[in-house]
C-alpha cells in the first residue's frame, strides 16, 4: 500500500519502512518550538519531570511573540522565564524583542525549518511549515516539555484528504481566499486529525506566501497538518536559507486518501469568514452593508511581504475611512525593515494607519487592538471565535489583506476590486 507525503515523512523519522493510517509511532524531531505563552508551561513540566538537559540546543526554538514588548507584569514574568531557560541551556534559536518576529513567519524566513522535517510546536498554527514540504503540527506544552528533553514525540499516523488544485487565482485573490473557501466547503471539522495534502497543476501558480497561509489555517479545518509538494518555487525559497539539507518526499501514486476534492482556483473570489466560525464564509461583495470599526493586517497567517505589498497596493494615496482604526503588523523584523525601505510604512502612516513591531497581540485578544462591545473588525488573522479579539459581543470577520485594506478605505466590508 502506498503512502502519502505525510506518512512518508513520519515513517522516515520513526525509522520504519512504512506506516499506515491509525498506527502509533515514536518519531525523531528536527525542531521543537514554543512561544512566550506556551514555553513557560513546558519549562515547568520539564523541571517537574526531573529533566536537566535538552536533547539538542540547536533543535529547539523559543520565540517571544504573543505579548511582547511585554504588556503587563504577567507577560514580563513569562518572558523572563523563557530568557533564563534559553540562556541556561544555550538555546541557539531564541528570539526576543529587537530580533524576534511572529514565530510561524520567522522560522521559515530564518531557515530553521526545511523540506522533509518533522516539527512540533506548542502552538496550533505550527502546521504552517507544511508549505515547505515538511510535517509540522501543534501540540500541548507537556508534549513540548518531553520533546525538549528526548527529541521525540508520539503520533497517530493521520489519513489524508487530497486537494487537487487547478487553474489560477484572479488578481484580487490570494492564498487566504483559497483556504477560507476550502474551510467554508468542508467545515471546521472537515479534516479532523487528517492531513490536507495539496496537489495539482494549480500549485505552481501559488507563491510561497500563499502556501504558508494555506497550511497555517489547515488547523481551522481540524487537520493534523497541511502539506504541499516540493517544487521549483519551494527550492528557490529554500536555497541558501536552510540550516539542514532539504529532503524531498513525494506521495506514492497508489497512496490511499479518504477523499479527493478538486478546487478550481480561477473560481475563487474574495472571501470573508463571518462570525463566529471560520467555516461561515461568504463572498466579500455580499457583505457590503457591514460597517466596521477596526482593521488588522498582520499575524502568522498574513503578515508576510506579499501581504504588506497587498495592503500598500490598496492604501497608497488613499485614506483610512473616518471612524476606522487600521493596525498593520509586519510579521518579522526583516519584513518591517523592508516595508520602511520600500516606502510602505510612510504610505500606511499617510493613509492614517498605525504600524507595529511584530507581535501576535490583537489576533488572540492579547493587546494592541482589543474590541469593545458591539465593535466589528475585519482581520487577516486566522480565528473569529466568540471573544477572540476582545469583548464576547464583538465580531471578527476574516479576510485577505487586499479585502481588509479595501474595507479600511471604505469603512465597510469591501471587495478589493471596488477601490482600485
Amino acid at each position: 500500500m502506498g503512502m502519502t507525503m505525510t506518512q512518508k515523512i513520519l515513517a522516515a523519522h520513526a525509522g520504519l519502512d512504512s506506516v499506515t493510517a491509525g498506527q502509533l509511532i515514536s518519531a525523531n524531531l528536527d525542531i521543537v518550538l514554543g512561544n512566550d505563552i506556551t514555553t513557560p508551561v513546558a519549562i515547568n513540566e520539564f523541571n517537574k519531570a526531573g529533566f536537566t538537559e535538552v536533547f539538542d540546543k540547536d533543535k529547539i526554538a523559543v520565540v517571544l511573540d504573543h505579548f511582547v514588548p511585554n504588556k503587563d507584569i504577567k507577560a514580563a514574568e513569562q518572558s523572563k522565564q523563557c530568557r533564563e531557560f534559553s540562556c541556561s541551556h544555550c538555546i541557539s534559536h531564541f528570539y526576543d524583542v529587537g530580533k524576534m518576529g511572529i514565530e510561524h513567519a520567522l522560522l521559515p524566513e530564518q531557515g530553521i525549518v526545511t523540506a522533509g522535517d518533522c516539527i512540533i510546536g506548542a502552538d496550533s498554527h505550527t502546521c504552517t511549515y507544511g508549505a515547505l514540504g515538511a510535517f509540522s503540527t501543534g501540540v500541548g506544552s507537556t508534549d513540548m516539555a518531553a520533546a525538549m528533553a528526548t527529541g521525540k514525540a508520539w503520533f497517530r499516523v493521520p489519513s489524508a484528504i487530497k486537494f487537487v488544485l487547478t487553474g489560477k487565482l484572479s488578481k484580487n485573490c490570494s492564498g487566504k481566499d483559497v483556504i477560507l473557501s476550502i474551510i467554508g466547503k468542508i467545515g471546521v471539522d472537515g479534516a479532523l486529525y487528517r492531513s490536507m495534502e495539496f496537489t495539482g497543476d494549480g500549485v505552481k501558480t501559488l507563491s510561497m506566501d500563499d502556501r504558508l497561509c494555506i497550511c497555517n489555517m489547515a488547523i481551522e479545518a481540524g487537520a493534523k497538518n497541511g502539506i504541499f509538494p516540493v517544487d521549483d518555487i519551494t527550492r528557490v525559497y529554500m536555497k541558501g536559507r536552510c540550516e539542514r539539507t532539504p529532503i524531498e518526499f513525494v506521495a506514492d501514486e497508489d497512496a490511499v486518501y479518504d477523499e479527493v476534492i478538486e478546487i478550481n482556483l480561477s473560481e475563487i473570489v474574495p472571501t470573508v469568514s463571518c462570525p463566529h466560525l471560520p467555516e461561515n464564509t461568504h463572498p466579500a461583495k455580499e457583505l457590503s452593508d457591514i460597517k466596521i470599526d477596526q482593521v488588522v493586517i498582520g499575524s502568522c497567517t498574513n503578515g508576510r511581504m506579499e501581504d504588506m505589498e497587498a495592503a500598500f497596493k490598496i492604501l497608497k494615496d488613499k485614506k483610512v475611512a473616518s471612524g476606522v482604526r487600521c493596525i498593520i503588523i509586519p510579521a518579522t523584523q526583516a519584513i518591517y525593515r523592508e516595508c520602511i525601505v520600500r516606502g510602505y510604512t510612510t504610505a500606511f502612516i499617510d493613509a492614517g494607519a498605525v504600524v507595529s513591531t511584530p507581535t501576535c497581540g490583537p489576533c488572540l485578544g492579547g493587546y494592541m487592538g482589543i474590541l469593545a462591545e458591539g465593535e466589528k473588525c475585519i482581520s487577516t488573522t486566522n480565528r473569529n471565535f466568540v471573544g477572540r479579539m476582545g469583548h464576547p459581543k464583538s465580531e471578527v470577520y476574516l479576510a485577505s489583506p487586499l479585502t481588509a485594506a479595501a474595507s479600511a478605505v471604505t469603512g465597510y466590508i469591501t471587495s478589493p476590486g471596488e477601490v482600485e
